[in-house]
């Protein structure tokens, strides 16, 4: 078990900023944590597990343990004529997993090409992009429980999956560490196509009949439009969750702003919350190095020494006029720290 001390985490958060973990530790096989929380259990230290850092947004120095999730593997462990249940170890990169998936001809996770991230934090977040969610293929998954200090495996029921939601960041915050994620993938894949951009880039290619590696292509193109890549710019996506409202309000909002970009929901409708941001005049704005990214006003960026605070402040100021111009509460979906 290799400690680190003072361990800089600059290089280990998309957002690039500039702090330190007391201690740090590479966590890279599943046998190592009952001696790690043996360890540093009785320390009564704060403990943060990290994947690929791209859904984080921290503000000080973490002053505790820092383990981060480098479990790798992946593994078909079961295959029928119709599917394939794909083991994958929490600490591969998401984009990664996904191409190795495309390759194969397993579909379902085509839709969720170049995500940020590890596979481990995933179904955390219960990512989600272009009509498709983590839990339409997901099959179970295997953590660690430090409080009763075992693996469990958990199904998808049980992990309460909801939008940009799961008992991971409720009820079981801060308690599991995932080890291992399996997916349930398709031979004959069925194609997920309800996002006009997608048609609009298979009709311009002139692809009638697409394959899940035209629709990954499409994806990956209109995500490289629109989003800035953190190893250029730092961010971490989407910083706010479109929100929820009901249909009745929504009428209202309609009344109000005939213009208004929402999508049907249950219970309501979802707005889209960038651009709510937009019309608030944010897009493009930057004051020091804090800012909102010039082409996607839902993207926050750090254009090079902004600090977390700077980034909480800017946020703050931006769901503050939200509120005020149309009502709506806008949820961080980064996780700041």
């Amino acid at each position: 078990m290799d400690v680190k001390h003072d361990f800089s985490l600059a290089g280990l958060n998309s957002f690039g900023i500039a702090v330190k973990a007391a201690l740090f530790i590479a966590l890279r096989n599943e046998t190592e944590l009952p001696e790690i929380f043996k360890e540093y259990a009785r320390e009564n230290r704060p403990i943060l597990v990290m994947g690929g850092g791209s859904n984080i947004l921290f503000t000080r120095d973490f002053n505790g343990l820092v383990i981060r999730n480098e479990i790798t593997g992946i593994d078909c462990v079961e295959e029928t004529a119709d599917y394939v249940l794909v083991k994958a170890g929490a600490g591969v990169n998401w984009h990664h997993f996904v191409m190795h998936c495309v390759d194969n001809g397993w579909g379902g996770l085509e839709n969720l090409s170049l995500i940020p991230g590890t596979v481990g934090a995933a179904p955390v977040q219960n990512i989600g992009a272009y009509g498709v969610e983590l839990k339409d293929t997901f099959f179970s998954l295997r953590a660690w429980d430090i409080a009763e200090k075992c693996f469990i495996e958990f199904s998808a029921a049980q992990c309460e999956f909801g939008y940009r939601q799961s008992i991971f960041k409720n009820q079981l915050k801060g308690r599991m560490v995932i080890v291992s994620i399996t997916f349930k993938l398709l031979k004959t894949p069925m194609l997920q196509l309800g996002y006009g951009a997608i048609l609009d880039w298979l009709n311009e290619h002139q692809i009638a009949a697409p394959s899940i590696k035209d629709i990954s292509d499409a994806v990956m193109a209109i995500r490289r439009a629109k989003l800035p890549d953190p190893a250029v710019l730092g961010n971490a996506g989407s910083f706010f969750k479109n929100p929820s409202v009901s249909a009745v309000f929504f009428e209202e909002l309609k009344e109000l702003h005939p213009e208004i970009i929402a999508f049907p929901a249950p219970g309501g409708f979802k707005l889209a919350a960038g651009w709510l941001i937009e019309q608030c005049g944010w897009k493009g704005f930057r004051e020091g190095d804090a800012g909102c990214h010039a082409r996607q006003a839902l993207v926050l960026v750090n254009h090079g020494s902004a600090s977390g605070k700077n980034i909480v402040d800017l946020a703050m100021r931006i769901q503050e006029s939200v509120q005020t111009k149309f009502g709506v509460t806008l949820i961080p979906e980064v996780n700041i720290i």
